[in-house]
């Protein structure tokens, strides 16, 4: 990746901090958190990786994501945003009655989200029904899905995986956001995946572990994704919960709560200012 490509990278995933923070706050609720941890991937994903057309969200021959950790849907809606699938004002009406953007994705009412999603471990099952759908209809679209490493405590998600290895579906690509933090506390302590590549390949799956906030890794760990053949794909990207907000980052009581008015001003202004750094250097 050129370094031009890189910055523009680094900057659509601040604008996408942003958006995250903007929608939670007017919505009075939400998954910061988490959210932020996966900014990073969700800007590779819908500006560098996956073939899409925001112009003609139900493109047949368009590659699917699914968000199965459907509560961190205010990062996928400000990627989506950003993207310009619709305007980043819609942001602010997050879980608002009536409007497009509710608390989980819904296939139904936004442009984008390619399923519906939010109880925890049925998002990667669809996504392994999509992959198979494209094997049998012989298409070569890709189908990603985001799990969080919380959610894969769900005995729900291995039998997906285990159904994916079985039927080889090798144009399935799975992301855990590996932030090390639930909404009881640390995973390691509520049920305690790890070790979450070993499990992925006793599953049969081809397994990368990368930093989930370098885009560089990012794009070698997708680029060999591709390569593989005969089997599915899991990227393990280490993150940090609330990554971009300093008083967010690393603490488990934002996995779900909306800040106030001065919590807002202060994340919104660290945020402001990484990125006018960004656009300034």
């Amino acid at each position: 990746m050129n370094s031009c490509d890189k910055k523009q990278l680094k900057i659509t995933a601040a604008k996408v901090r942003l958006g995250i923070i903007e929608g939670v706050y007017n919505a009075k609720s939400g998954h910061p958190g988490g959210s932020l941890s996966a900014a990073d991937v969700f800007t590779y994903l819908y500006f560098k990786e996956m073939r899409i057309d925001p112009a003609n969200p139900k493109w047949p021959d368009r590659d699917r994501f699914v968000l199965s950790k459907g509560h961190c849907a205010p990062g996928l809606y400000a990627a989506l945003a950003e993207r310009g699938y619709f305007s980043t004002e819609e942001l602010k009406s997050l879980r608002h009655i009536g409007a497009m953007l509710q608390g989980h994705p819904d296939m139904k009412g936004t442009p984008g989200v390619d399923m519906s999603s939010g109880s925890l471990g049925q998002g990667v099952s669809a996504a392994v029904g999509m992959a198979l759908a494209g094997k049998l209809d012989n298409k070569d679209y890709r189908v990603y899905s985001l799990l969080g490493d919380g959610e894969i405590e769900e005995g729900q998600v291995w039998e997906a995986a285990m159904f994916a290895a079985h039927k080889k579906l090798d144009n399935l690509c799975l992301i855990v956001d590996s932030n090390g933090l639930q909404i009881d506390g640390p995973v390691s302590e509520v049920a305690g995946p790890e070790p979450i590549d070993q499990k992925f390949a006793a599953f049969g799956f081809d397994v990368q572990i990368v930093n989930g906030h370098c885009f560089d890794e990012l794009e070698a760990a997708f680029a060999h994704a591709k390569t593989v053949t005969g089997k599915p794909s899991v990227i393990i990207a280490k993150t940090t919960k609330g990554k971009g907000v300093s008083f967010m980052e690393n603490q488990v009581s934002w996995h779900g709560t909306a800040p106030n008015k001065e919590q807002y001003e202060v994340a919104m202004q660290e945020l402001t200012a990484a990125l006018q750094e960004l656009e300034g250097c």
